[in-house]
């Protein structure tokens, strides 16, 4: 079951489940809540799952103009404010990791810890591993005929909407998110960066997001792709859990984060 909430940028619909301490769930570009049926179970027997989703996605409406991770950062600053209403744990995919990312950077008072499942913090040219995908890509290409299908029966503009939020969300990818490894720095949650071993992203830009981000731990997912969270949905579970729940090991030969610990 679902519902919406009046946001200043949209009204937005979401979904709730489980109990314990709060978990926000921020699905991938192009995708609604279904894609996360494979972690709702095992999750919300842990912690009480908030899943909205974002501008021009699933249930909730399209805004006049182009869309931006800003505007959906600030879209999710307001439901956490307004719906949680205190910091919650955040779990992202794909563009729900750039959301995440962008949120953890300006409002730290928000956010307790944080899992980014195949995310990117530079357009897609600069980190894809075949940047020449995104030129394939239209709105009814063979590439998105997947999510053209979770979005048609549930969209409030109808299913004539789907190429005019198609190619907004494109037009995003070419040029954002615009993140600086100085802007990562500023992250202060304890974060996952997971990827698949085959993922869109060159591992090269996973690594340089896991170390620019002070508190993080990398995850790579082996025999997984983009789609890591329905392709190995238990180790994807188990790795999430283990992150939000546990204490850090505190490990015999660090190098890394011997040169972040705090001096005496």
């Amino acid at each position: 079951m679902g519902d919406y909430v009046d946001l200043p940028g949209v009204k937005t619909w979401y979904e709730t489940d489980g109990s314990g301490d709060p978990l926000l769930m921020l699905h991938g570009g192009f995708c609604t809540n279904d894609t996360w049926g494979a972690q709702r179970s095992d999750l919300a027997a842990r912690f009480r799952l908030f899943l909205p989703e974002r501008r021009g996605h699933g249930h909730t409406p399209d805004v006049e103009g182009p869309l931006s991770y800003r505007d959906m950062a600030d879209d999710t600053v307001a439901f956490i404010d307004t719906v949680i209403d205190g910091p919650a744990h955040l779990v992202g995919w794909s563009d729900g990791g750039i959301v995440a990312l962008l949120v953890a950077i300006a409002r730290p008072d928000l956010v307790r810890k944080v899992v980014i499942i195949g995310a990117n913090f530079r357009p897609a040219g600069e980190c894809w591993v075949e940047p020449a995908m995104l030129d394939r890509m239209t709105p009814d290409s063979a590439d998105v005929e997947f999510f053209r299908e979770l979005y048609e029966p549930v969209a409030p503009e109808g299913p004539d909407h789907w190429p005019v939020v198609a190619r907004k969300v494109i037009d995003m990818w070419r040029t954002e998110p615009a993140l600086t490894t100085e802007d990562l720095a500023r992250i202060s949650a304890p974060t996952l960066v997971m990827v698949g071993d085959d993922d869109m992203m060159t591992l090269e830009h996973t690594s340089a997001l896991y170390r620019a981000i002070p508190r993080s731990e990398l995850a790579v997912v082996p025999g997984t792709s983009h789609v890591v969270p329905l392709e190995k949905p238990a180790e994807v579970n188990r790795l999430v859990i283990e992150h939000l729940t546990a204490e850090p090991v505190e490990t015999m030969l660090p190098i890394r984060r011997a040169q972040q610990a705090p001096s005496a």
